[in-house]
């Protein structure tokens, strides 16, 4: 009993449960416990709801990316928990003002992640370099690895960066697998 799926895609009601079916065409049959769709659907769809950053704090932007993690705002229960090496994560939040000395340590951070690996550039110096124009300082982390979602603000709040990992699980639910490295 519950819903039947025709060739066409379409479902037809047999009664029981009804048909969830996401905007990504991945089909939810709630009563049996089966998730059906495109295969890149369906691993773009757990990995989106499982990223696990590694920390990269600089800075006072580090504070609210801490307390992001923390019990008040719980990023656990979204699946994104903190990993504290960058051989277990697949996500760099960069929080906060990177120097011309640490930004070698960066990328050898960022070469160390497996792929698929994603950038978050937290708080207004790490996108652009913020208030400090100095021959020091590196005028925006995407001079040193690619960046796929700027977190601005000085320093940004919590929901800053919520709204910062739903984008990226928007860019991650886009994408096409790889199905080899070499390609």
């Amino acid at each position: 009993m519950g819903e039947v799926v025709t060739k066409s895609g379409g479902a037809v009601h047999t009664g029981g449960q009804p048909l969830e079916v996401s905007k990504d065409g991945l089909r939810f049959f709630p009563g049996a416990g089966a998730v059906i769709g495109p295969l890149n659907a369906l691993v773009n769809w757990g990995r989106a709801g499982s990223i696990w950053p590694v920390t990269f704090g600089l800075a006072c932007c580090a504070i609210e990316m801490m307390a992001t993690g923390a019990a008040h705002h719980d990023l656990d229960r979204f699946g994104i928990i903190f990993r504290a090496s960058p051989r277990q994560a697949d996500c760099m939040v960069v929080a906060g003002t990177l120097s011309k000395k640490m930004a070698p340590v960066l990328r050898r951070v960022y070469d160390q992640m497996p792929e698929p690996r994603y950038v978050l550039a937290m708080g207004s110096c790490a996108c652009s370099g913020g208030l400090f124009q100095s021959y020091a300082v590196t005028q925006g982390v995407d001079q040193v690895v690619p960046v796929d979602v700027y977190v601005p603000g000085c320093p940004p709040r919590p929901e800053a960066l919520f709204d910062g990992f739903i984008r990226l699980q928007e860019i991650i639910n886009k994408e096409q697998m790889r199905w080899s490295p070499w390609r």
